[in-house]
């Protein structure tokens, strides 16, 4: 299939910045072949022509983009489609004790129907909004199964979007990943605490095994996976390290969450007497496979071992204000030569899915980290992370992220023509500050139109909708019970959390407090 995309402005997002005012872009299978400026060459007379972007013909379809602008696609380079069914769950709470609540919650995925279901609905959000690429760091309660594996990854695959799934689930009981709770917990609640993980290292790297034989590569390279072991400090040594095996020998992306919060920066104090990006380092372990989620509490020293590893930093600032996380320190992590791509993070603490206000976010909120505003993040900036930092987090074997000749094509066309954009008065800001995903009408994955003229390809929506809803509505009794009994170790994890709070640990990622 041949596809040619002509008549658009074409954001290249190459290495100097190329904005082409009027070019065609021909596309051959997954792969851009040309890009010309001006109307380029018209296809051969044998070859047929399509004008009407709803007709498609084997040979050649051709795409009239006139009053659009052509763009690679958007990157959600951290993500936990877990929780795609929780949006607007609960208030702002912070991440310790959002937890305790949203684990039980996430029970409705226990079966692969609801998987699936849950999974397709944030994928067709995603590609609504121009997300062509996502990296999922998918957890299971209360542990993966093949068939909640086989679920997720069918449902990218059906959705036509190009993902990356890892498996995000501790090895070790909750007692060892939190600090204080020792003296803190009455004696039943310790017991719990101490039970060991739902799956140990040998049945979570079984799942892997499954994972990379069924599905990597899977959708004509679509779908790969990614290794995850959550956080350093809910896994053991042993298990850490054949991740990074698997993560070495395949080549793949390892998610891990380190210093999300305050709280995870005691911890590493008072469980190995160093910051967890320190203890990591020392494992050997810290590597340029590595996407370093959040990286919000790191000091000077954490970032230049970051920097020296090559490891890429995740940024999710929404949910880090959903969470009360802190903020990022941004230009520091830049000054170092530190790759940032940006996430939405799960879509209960973001609410959303769209990567469009995660950009906005990240481009308002380092703002507040000082008063030379020459430190400021530029909208090219933002623009950046969004696209080169998220191709850079997906470690493709083949490109993503320019309109460039050897590209794979996952590429989207946006409306110019719109409110956010009338009237056009600088391209790059007007992307980062005004557009909400609204004036997006085509979305492309290698070379494959699935998203235009309102609709995901292939995908009943409403129908999708409302199996979510009935699905939701026959868990609701037990979620309600859940979230009582969560509610017993409520104020032991307050006064755990309260603790971590109010200890000074040499760096301050909070606003408006000395603490």
């Amino acid at each position: 299939m041949k596809t040619i995309i002509r008549g658009a402005r074409v954001l290249t997002m190459d290495a100097a910045g190329t904005d082409l005012a009027c070019a065609t872009v021909t596309i051959e299978g997954d792969t851009i072949v040309a890009v010309h400026a001006g109307e380029g060459p018209r296809p051969d007379r044998d070859e047929a022509k399509v004008h009407d972007s709803t007709v498609h013909d084997s040979t050649v379809r051709e795409i009239d983009a006139a009053g659009k602008l052509l763009m690679p696609g958007l990157v959600n380079a951290h993500f936990h489609s877990s929780a795609n069914h929780l949006k607007g769950s609960f208030d702002s709470l912070p991440l310790e004790i959002f937890m305790l609540f949203e684990t039980p919650a996430d029970g409705m995925r226990d079966n692969a129907r609801t998987a699936y279901v849950s999974t397709l609905l944030g994928a067709v959000e995603m590609l609504k909004c121009g997300v062509t690429s996502v990296l999922d760091d998918a957890f299971f309660v209360p542990a993966p199964s093949t068939s909640g594996i086989d679920a997720v990854m069918q449902a990218y695959l059906d959705s036509g979007m190009r993902a990356s799934l890892a498996l995000d689930q501790p090895d070790v009981s909750e007692i060892e990943k939190l600090p204080f709770l020792e003296d803190l917990l009455p004696a039943d609640l310790l017991a719990r605490a101490r039970a060991p993980a739902a799956m140990n290292r040998e049945g979570l790297l079984d799942c892997y095994s499954h994972l990379l034989e069924r599905w990597h590569g899977a959708g004509g390279g679509r779908l790969r996976a990614a290794v995850s072991c959550s956080a350093p400090q809910r896994v053991t040594a042993e298990y850490f390290r054949e991740l990074d095996a698997l993560s070495r020998r395949y080549d793949l992306p390892f998610f891990v969450h380190i210093l999300e919060t305050k709280v995870q920066r005691v911890l590493g104090e008072e469980k190995y007497g160093r910051s967890l990006v320190r203890y990591v380092k020392d494992l050997g372990l810290l590597s340029d496979r590595m996407n370093v989620i959040h990286a919000i509490w790191v000091d000077e020293h954490d970032m230049d071992l970051i920097a020296e590893s090559g490891a890429v930093v995740a940024h999710n600032p929404i949910s880090n204000l959903r969470l009360g996380s802190g903020v990022m320190p941004f230009r520091e992590l830049v000054k170092r030569g530190i790759p940032i791509c940006l996430g939405s993070d799960e879509a209960i603490t973001d609410d959303s899915i769209n990567l469009w206000n995660v950009a906005k976010m990240a481009g308002l909120v380092h703002t507040l980290n000082g008063g030379d505003y020459e430190q400021w993040p530029t909208a090219a900036e933002i623009l950046h992370c969004l696209i080169h930092g998220g191709a850079r987090a997906m470690r493709l074997p083949r490109p993503i992220g320019q309109v460039a000749a050897g590209n794979q094509a996952d590429l989207i066309l946006v409306d110019l023509d719109t409110l956010p954009f009338t009237p056009l008065n600088n391209l790059h800001r007007q992307l980062v500050y005004c557009e909400q995903g609204t004036s997006v009408r085509m979305t492309m994955v290698g070379g494959r139109v699935v998203y235009e003229n309102g609709a995901v390809v292939g995908i009943d929506e409403p129908l999708l909708r409302a199996e979510a809803r009935e699905l939701a509505a026959k868990r609701a009794p037990s979620n309600a019970s859940e979230a009582e009994g969560a509610a017993r170790w409520l104020p032991f994890y307050r006064e755990m959390y309260m603790k971590a709070a109010t200890r000074n640990v040499g760096v301050q990622r909070w606003i408006g407090t000395s603490r």
